[in-house]
This record gives C-alpha cells, sequence and structure tokens, in this order.
C-alpha cells in the first residue's frame, strides 16, 4: 500500500511544521532535488516505495520527538552526533533503513534514562 498524495503533502508539513526540517534536508535525507520534494507536496509526483518508507519513518520519528523538544531543537537532535548511536546521526540511520537504532534511543528517552 502507497501513501496517497495527500498524505505525502501533509507529511511535508509536518516535517516541518513539526521537526523543523526544510525542503532541502528532506530532499538531503532521500538523495533527491529540492523541486522533486516540491513536486510531492504540490502531489503532482508520488516518491518511489522506498523512499516513501524513509519519509514515513521520519515523520513517525519526529512525531515521538515532539514531545519532548522544539522543531529547531528537533531538527539539532536529528542531525547530531548520538554516543547511543555509536557516533552516528539520527538523520542517515533514518535514511539507511535504519530507524529501529534511533526508536531504540526514544524508547529509552521515554523511559527517562537519556535525557
Amino acid at each position: 500500500m502507497s501513501i496517497t498524495r495527500g498524505t505525502m503533502s501533509r507529511y511535508i508539513d509536518a516535517l516541518h511544521d513539526i521537526g523543523g526540517l526544510t525542503g532541502t534536508d528532506i530532499a538531503n535525507i532521500v538523495d533527491v532535488s529540492k523541486a522533486t520534494v516540491s513536486r510531492w507536496k504540490a502531489g503532482s509526483v508520488t516518491p518511489q516505495p522506498g523512499t516513501q518508507l524513509v519519509l514515513s519513518d521520519l515523520h513517525f520519528v519526529v512525531s515521538r520527538l515532539r514531545e519532548y523538544y522544539t522543531p529547531h531543537e528537533i531538527r539539532t537532535w536529528l542531525y547530531a552526533r548520538h554516543p547511543q548511536l555509536a557516533g552516528d546521526r539520527a538523520i542517515d540511520l533514518i535514511s539507511k533503513h535504519r530507524s529501529e537504532d534511533v526508536l531504540r534511543v526514544l524508547d529509552r528517552l521515554d523511559a527517562e534514562v537519556y535525557l
């Protein structure tokens, strides 16, 4: 099942509004041009299924982080290197389909083990 065009536009809006991510950020994460992200938002093009998965995971992570951080802080958190991720950046792991690693850190955050 693929994400509908309306859903993709809402995801991109949420990534910006909740996560502080720009169209350029999103383009870099999924390795497309900023113009492609604009076309997704407009609904004139639909992302490939693998890209939809990355964007869906990113949306889920950003939604979870909103409980703790402002949009600017979420963007910073995503781009920062984390000791709990072996020095990797959450954004890189999400783009490599390794969101589970990031979600484990968020589970610790939820449990107030890692702040």
